[in-house]
Order: structure tokens, then sequence, then C-alpha cells
């Protein structure tokens, strides 16, 4: 439900699902939708689907897999970028600390990731809106979307900061009560439900494990976390404000992701009619709203279906901050087209943001009977993007300390130390590892279906054009610097923020403020 960047791996990928949440169930006896909407809604969320009805216990394991890999992840994430809040972030470690080359195309995979998920994210919301309204044509809604998108990048990074704080509150208030509703439900607190109380029953009937091990391998799904990092630059007061969010992942994580979808899968059977169908309106369903609706609650479906909207323009946002300030960088390093650099007075990318929001016109593709298969291999594109980002962000910290080493220089004099370790971004590049091979793994031997190319390629196009965009620049750079920056020559000064530990502010905690940090713990 929350967080960009809100997917974690074996992503198709659109964003990610912290902050994407699916769109809405309406039932097929009060609206049908038809032609090409209808197609490309099963292309857009048939995933989600699909990923509650391997089974509640899959879906738990791995988000509690994937919420570890994460944390490790952000948390070498948090020690970089205090220490070196620069512009481009995360592509501009893997430059320093792992290759020039593959800086190169993880920072262009990285744009293009976000290129093409915006008018992936902007159809989306306007598919939540059909729940309401199924006689408007989803290009009015996509029109609306793609001005509000407009209007938020006219207040540069502050515009962004403020809908992503205030988009966060809702999330936050939303997820907690769905939470305790679901539990009500679950004891069968509910007057209009007729099951009565629940428990585990439906992890014995229909079962916690459907598909065995190949469904298990199919629920990895991705969040953008690494927006913490690419934030840093434009952070007034980055030693403060970056490891306050860094440590906001893990309760995000606990609640948002496991805590929430151990409620879903308990209160929702996973061989439903509504999840398995993949034709017509159910679709659009989501299963937090399934789950509302299976309890007979008037109402409520569609105030969390509003939740589910914002959260899906939230991740459009996102989109448009994550790959202008990644573009922008990328330029600044000769990495890119020159005109790319440019910043108005006000600090906005501007032509990056202008080639954001002229990708977002392809969400028109809708109105084209071939919009689906479009759609389809525009995210094949980024399918395995955050795979890529955070097994670099991991890596590059394990070079990063390899070089500070070097250097002659100790891990104490670091201003934010990631909590694990380097040992922490060792694990989480081992579980980026067993992510990627159980990606190939399910798009080489789809659940249900034999080996298939055209299937394959949708889920591991990435893979391909990260190898092309690195030997490409390899050979531009006539093989420059050899295969790795070697720790030796790792430059570990330039772009560093000094910091004087009396120079910073220390927050009273007293009950009076209280409130407001916890829900800081939440939110930016």
């Amino acid at each position: 439900m929350d967080d960009k960047s809100a997917h974690l791996p074996g992503k198709d990928h659109s964003p990610s699902d912290d902050e994407k949440a699916p769109p809405p169930y309406v039932a097929p006896s009060d609206h049908e939708t038809t032609g090409d909407v209808r197609g490309l809604s099963r292309a857009l969320q048939g995933r989600h689907m699909q990923m509650i009805a391997i089974g509640p216990a899959s879906v738990l394991l791995g988000f509690i897999i994937i919420g570890a890999m994460m944390l490790f992840t952000i948390q070498a994430l948090g020690e970089l970028a205090v220490l070196y809040p620069v512009n481009g972030a995360f592509y501009m470690y893997a430059v320093r600390f792992i290759d020039p080359a593959w800086g190169f195309a993880m920072g262009w995979e990285y744009a293009i990731n976000w290129l093409v998920i915006l008018p992936f994210e902007i159809t989306a919301a306007g598919i939540t809106i059909s729940y309401w309204r199924d006689d408007i044509n989803i290009g009015v809604w996509i029109a609306v979307f793609l001005f509000a998108l407009v209007v938020v990048q006219v207040f540069a990074v502050r515009g962004y900061g403020e809908v992503e704080f205030a988009l966060g509150i809702i999330k936050v208030v939303a997820v907690t009560g769905f939470i305790i509703l679901g539990i009500i439900i679950d004891c069968g607190g509910v007057p209009t439900d007729d099951r009565g109380y629940i428990g585990a029953r439906y992890w014995h009937d229909p079962g916690a494990f459907r598909n065995g091990f190949k469904g298990f391998c199919t629920v990895f799904v991705t969040a953008g976390t690494e927006l913490v990092g690419l934030a840093a630059a434009e952070a007034e007061n980055p030693r403060r404000t970056l490891p306050r969010a860094t440590r906001q992942v893990f309760w995000r994580i606990t609640i948002f992701y496991v805590l929430s979808l151990f409620l879903v899968g308990l209160i929702l059977r996973s061989d439903s009619e509504d999840l398995l169908g993949s034709s017509g309106a159910n679709t659009k369903a989501s299963p937090f709203v399934l789950a509302i609706q299976a309890a007979k609650i008037k109402a409520l479906p569609s105030i969390f279906n509003v939740v589910i909207t914002l959260s899906v323009l939230s991740v459009a946002n996102s989109a448009t901050f994550g790959s202008t300030r990644t573009m922008q960088a990328l330029s600044l390093r000769g990495m890119g087209p020159k005109f790319l650099s440019y910043v108005d007075p006000q600090g906005r990318p501007l032509w990056c943001i202008v080639i954001q929001l002229l990708f977002g016109l392809l969400a028109f593709i809708n109105e084209a009977s071939t919009g689906k298969q479009i759609f389809n291999w525009l995210l094949a594109l980024s399918a395995l993007n955050n795979l890529f980002v955070w097994g670099s962000i991991n890596l590059a910290h394990i070079r990063f300390r390899q070089g500070w080493a070097a250097s002659g220089r100790s891990v104490s004099e670091l201003p934010y130390q990631a909590s694990f370790g380097v040992a922490g971004s060792y694990i989480g590049l081992f579980l980026n590892w067993v992510a990627l091979i159980a990606t190939f793994y399910t798009s080489l031997f789809p659940i249900g279906a034999s080996p298939n190319a055209k299937a394959f390629f949708e889920s591991m196009l990435a893979l391909p054009l990260a190898i092309a965009l690195y030997l490409g620049w390899k050979l531009y750079i006539r093989g420059a610097g050899g295969l790795y920056v070697k720790a030796h020559q790792m430059d570990v000064t330039t772009g560093m923020r000094e910091f004087d530990p009396d120079d910073e502010p220390k927050e009273e905690k007293t009950l009076r403020n209280l409130p407001a940090r916890i829900m800081h713990s939440f939110v930016y």
C-alpha cells in the first residue's frame, strides 16, 4: 500500500506496491466493462489478484523475505546518502564504487523504469474511477490526472514532498483502520457477515500454499525505497532526515506489508472467484476491497477505493520525481544529452520534467485496440529494474566500505552507520540474487503454462537492456578503468559532507509531541 516505490522483486513492474495499491472490485452485475479498457485492466492488475490467489502463507513469507531485503538495502543506502547527499544518489554510488559503466546502465534503467511507469499508473488511477462511473471515457481521467501532476511539478521538490506527506498520512490512517477492521471481521464481530468467526479457517481450506514452490516464487513484488536516497541532495538536513526515513522502513514493512496482508489472507479465500477471474470488471478487484465486501459492509468499499486511487496517484507522483532527477544527474556527468542538465531558477530540471510528462501521454494508448499489448512491452523494459537497483545499492555499500578502509579511515568517522553493517549488505545482495533466480524460474516455467518466449521476455527484457547499456558505455569509453573500480583507487572525499555533532539539533521527546513522533515514524 505504501512506498513509492512500492514493488519487491519479480516485478512486472510497475511501481512500488507499497505505493501502488490495486484497483478496486466491481461486481459484474453492477457494471460491465468492454473493449480495450477491459483488456488493459486485466494486464494492469491481474498479477495482484494472482498474488493473493497463490495462497496466504506464500504471500506472507514472500513479503517477509523481501521486506528483510528492503530493510538491509535502505540501511546501506542511508549510510551512503548521509555521507554523500549527491544528485543522482544510488546511481552515482554505483559509478564511484562499482564501475562507471554499471552505474550508467543502472541510471538509465532506473530512468526508463519511471518513464514507462507514469502512463501505467495514470491508467490504473483512471480504472479505479470506473468503480463509481463507468460511463465516462478513461481518457478524460487520464487528462485530469496528468494536469494534476503538472501542477505538482510547478512547486518543484517541495510540491513532491508535500503531496507525498499528505498522501502518506491518508494511507497510514487507512491501513491502520483496515487492520482494526480485519481483526474484527476475523473474530466474527461484523453483524452483516454471516461467516461468523473465521480465525485461520482459510489457511486450512483452501489452504495456505497453492501451486507449491513455483507459486511461492511468484510472490516477489517491489517498492521504491531508493527514492529516499534520490532525494538526498535536496534534503535540508540529510544527517537528521535520512536516518529517520530509513528507520521508517522497518515499520512500513511490518505494518503496511506483512500485517495487512496477513489479515487479508485470514478473511479472504484465496480461491475466490473474484481473485481468480481474469475477465470483465472482476479484473479491477483489490484484495483489500474484496475483503471488506465479503463482510457485506456498506459504503466502506467506496471509501477504501478512494485511498487506493490516491495510492496509485502517489506512485505517479514518485515517477515524475525519480526519472527527472536521475536523468538530470546522468546528464551532469556526461552520461546523457547535455540539455537535460538544465535547471530553472526554481530548481526544477525543466527538460527532464517535459520528457517525463510527454511519456505520460502514452496513457492515451488505452484508446487504441492494441493498447494492452503495447503496455505489456513498455513495462517489460522495467520488469527487473528494482532488483538491479537494490542489488547495486548493496554492492556499492560493500565496495564503499572497502574503499573507506583502504583510504585509512575508520567506521567511527561515518556520521551514520547502517544498523546491520556491511554484513546486512551481503545478506541483501544474496537475497537479491535469490529473487532474480526465482523471477527467471517463474518466467521460464510459468504456473499453469508451458515455456513461452513471449511471456519470458515480458518478464526478463530488462536484463538484456541492462547488459546492452553496460557494454555500450564500455565500448564508448573504450574499456577505460578496467572491469571495476579498485578499492585503493576509490575517491571517498569528493562530495562528502562534513558534519559537526555539536551543530546537530536535538529533538526533545515529550508526551505533547508523542503523536507527531509516532506519525513521523510512518511518513516523511
